[in-house]
């Protein structure tokens, strides 16, 4: 396996791990608090929180998906090959996104 993709893959699940127990944490302290969220000057803050570590932790969830399906590739001897035209994927592209899927071109006509 590759270094930068394995490292990738330990932030991604400490990441992972992280979201999960701040958001296992507002959990709490808004089943803590009063359910009045009209009356509660903290319950927009509480929803927005959880919102926010909901949507970083979905994200956190789908690097490690894509980090998983990287070392799948390096198994099926596919890694860093371009899934859209063939061609080798810069090692620098590599280096930068070890889960990357494409080449530089290719990635740049999908924006």
């Amino acid at each position: 396996m590759s270094a930068p993709l394995e490292d990738a893959r330990t932030d991604a699940v400490a990441r992972v791990a992280s979201l999960e127990a701040q958001l296992a944490e507002i959990v709490e302290t808004a089943s803590a608090s009063s359910g009045d969220d009209e009356h509660d000057p903290e319950g927009q803050t509480i929803a927005y929180d959880r919102a926010q570590v909901a949507a970083l932790l979905a994200a956190a969830r789908h690097d490690l998906t894509e980090i998983d399906a990287a070392r799948a590739r390096v198994d099926a001897g596919t890694y860093g090959v371009c899934e859209r035209c063939g061609r080798p994927i810069a090692p620098e592209r590599l280096e930068a996104r070890p889960a990357a899927r494409t080449c530089v071109r290719c990635a740049s006509l999908r924006a």
